[in-house]
């Protein structure tokens, strides 16, 4: 055996563990606020943030520990508290800007809560329908797609159908069925 193929393959699959974990602590965040307390009120100790967010300090520890070791929060040495830089926050924090996508972390979170299922549908080739998957799932395509929607529906996407902003502008009229969440 290629001893070099296996160390590119367990690098490969190192990296993909540690993505699933940033990913899920990325969702962890997101449920409890802790990005969006980092963006309204600043840098924070782990202290500072429990008493903002009423979570426990000691599990914020290693949260903000490994957000930092990801590169989405910033610590700093001098005085201990963890930063939350504005470029991070547009993607973790924001749901108005179109880069948000912790959306996506729900997504992830609502996939590994049908492995079991997932794994009987490959036995038995039954499928699952899409109505049936995890709740987080539907929340966390919502949230993952709507800022790009807002963002870009009426001011690029409409344009470019031929035809398509004159005939809206002229009092055409859009049946949107089945396409947002609820």
């Amino acid at each position: 055996m290629n001893t070099e193929l296996i160390e590119q393959n367990v690098h490969r699959l190192l990296g993909a563990m540690t993505g699933a974990a940033t990913t899920a602590m990325v969702a962890v965040g997101d449920q409890l606020g802790l990005f969006r307390a980092l963006a309204d009120g600043g840098p924070a100790t782990q202290d500072e943030l429990a008493a903002r967010t009423g979570t426990a300090a000691r599990y914020l520890r290693e949260w903000l520990s490994q957000q930092a070791a990801a590169g989405f929060l910033a610590y700093r040495e001098g005085d201990g508290r963890y930063a939350l830089p504005a470029e991070a926050a547009a993607v973790l924090a924001d749901e108005a800007s179109p880069a948000f996508l912790a959306g996506g972390a729900t997504i992830t979170r609502g996939w590994f809560a049908g492995i079991d299922r997932l794994a009987e549908a490959f036995r038995t080739g039954a499928g699952i329908p899409w109505h049936e998957q995890d709740p987080a799932v539907f929340e966390g395509t919502e949230r993952f797609f709507r800022p790009g929607y807002t963002a870009s529906l009426t001011t690029e996407w409409v344009p470019a159908l031929p035809g398509v902003a004159d005939r809206l502008a002229a009092g055409g009229r859009v049946a949107d069925v089945g396409c947002g969440h609820g």
